[in-house]
């Protein structure tokens, strides 16, 4: 394929930049000008990646850590659809014009070819309507593209094959769109139609259908089934960040001293360690269970002070990758990176989200059997040793997990990465191989 011109870009938040990292690499080693529209809180990474940054301009300051000191009404919401209706409105229904004011600028200066954007980058509509472009986009969560054989997206709900259980989901479909998020879906047509943009459906239907194609993390064994998928989704298998493999492996030096091993973590936006890392810590103190925690940086010390039993490993990072081969159990609020890397590993997991969408992604696990969905925020001790103790003994878990990695592995992002590319522009497939450090 001959060189082309890409932008990458991405809604302001880890779990929407992190997965795209290993794609601009691969594209990078095969000889394409990649770029990247981000926040300027990337800009020490994409400089390390050796990626041309953009950063905000006309677009907001927004990102994981700027989000309560930008909109200090947030922290006072706790009903999870009003929370959800703020986000969408002020995180990203408001962002999509002003991403769009950047790029027409970007475009200025590099006239690029494809725009390679996650799922809920809401300049989509704006660069494929407006400036023509093509748009990749990828789905760095679940697929949360209204279907009428599911329950809306962002309430947790599995399917229901029942009669009634049908029906019940066609009503809340349409309370979740007129009512629920009737306030985001109007604002959402009004600012698109200022644009010159029709839009009869809600924001994130809308990136989805307006998208060249959807390249969606994960494979189908991970999601609902749908008699309505749109034809322009394609799976491509688990994304997960580029590492420049700087580290040295992890070793677990006291492993052999235990009879199972535990890993537990709330990712890095969630900074409150009672939600999950306290609970799991006070339910396997003195115990033969190895807890290995990590706080993504808060109160990792305190952590330590507190609980200095010797069965618990305190950190504030680990590569997973090095861990989770001699894990037992996996314990989670459900990132989707992280919930893949359990699942590429084949670790039966136990998780605890409910906001930032990982209520869908909690319930696939549920659903699917690969673990236990305890659908709260704060488990408690006991909550959390029983579903321990539950998805290692019952093997069910473990061949579920098992049986969904086999599918995982048969699915090479990057080949299909090239291979759509190359139908796109029309050219001939040609797979170069260069050594590069690998994915974990």
């Amino acid at each position: 394929m001959t060189p082309k011109k890409i932008l990458f870009a991405c809604a302001p938040f880890d779990g929407h930049f992190s997965p795209l990292t290993g794609l601009a690499i691969h594209l990078q080693d095969q000889g394409h000008d990649v770029r990247w529209y981000a926040q300027a809180y990337y800009a020490d990474k994409l400089r390390k990646l050796n990626i041309h940054h953009y950063p905000f301009v006309a677009a907001q300051q927004i990102n994981q850590e700027s989000l309560e000191p930008l909109f200090p009404e947030r922290k006072k919401i706790h009903n999870q659809v009003k929370k959800l209706n703020h986000d969408i409105q002020n995180v990203f229904i408001k962002q999509g014009p002003l991403y769009y004011r950047d790029i027409v600028e970007i475009n200025e200066e590099f006239d690029f070819d494809l725009l390679i954007a996650d799922v809920a980058f809401v300049g989509v509509p704006y660069i494929k309507e407006l400036l023509h472009k093509p748009v990749f986009s990828v789905g760095v969560f679940p697929l949360n593209d209204t279907s009428k054989d599911l329950a809306p997206s962002g309430l947790g709900l599995t399917p229901s094959k029942s009669f009634f259980g049908r029906r019940k989901q066609d009503i809340l479909r349409f309370v979740a769109n007129h009512i629920l998020f009737g306030p985001s879906n109007r604002m959402s047509k009004v600012t698109l139609k200022e644009y010159g943009i029709d839009s009869e459906v809600f924001i994130f239907d809308e990136l989805t259908r307006r998208s060249t194609l959807v390249l969606q993390s994960g494979s189908p064994g991970f999601e609902y089934k749908r008699s309505d998928l749109r034809n322009n989704i394609r799976f491509i298998g688990p994304l997960l960040p580029y590492s420049l493999n700087q580290h040295r492996p992890y070793r677990i030096q006291t492993r052999f001293k235990y009879d199972n091993i535990v890993l537990v973590t709330q990712g890095t936006v969630e900074k409150d360690v009672n939600k999950i890392i306290v609970p799991t810590l006070e339910a396997f103190k003195n115990t033969k269970t190895l807890v290995i925690a990590t706080t993504g940086g808060s109160k990792t010390q305190e952590l330590r002070d507190n609980y200095p039993e010797e069965n618990f490993i305190i950190e504030d990072f680990i590569p997973f990758a090095d861990i989770l081969p001699f894990c037992d159990a996996y314990i989670t609020n459900g990132g989707y990176g992280g919930v893949m890397l359990g699942i590429m590993n084949k670790v039966p997991m136990v998780v605890a989200g409910v906001h930032e969408g990982k209520n869908e992604i909690c319930a696939r696990v549920g659903y699917f059997k690969l673990g236990i969905n305890l659908k709260t925020e704060m488990p408690s001790p006991i909550q959390i040793k029983r579903a321990v103790t539950a998805v290692i003994s019952d093997k069910t878990y473990t061949r579920n997990v098992s049986k969904l990695a086999r599918e995982f592995s048969q699915y090479n992002p990057h080949v299909l990465l090239d291979k759509y590319m190359s139908e796109l522009f029309g050219e001939s497939r040609i797979i170069y191989r260069k050594e590069r450090a690998q994915l974990v």
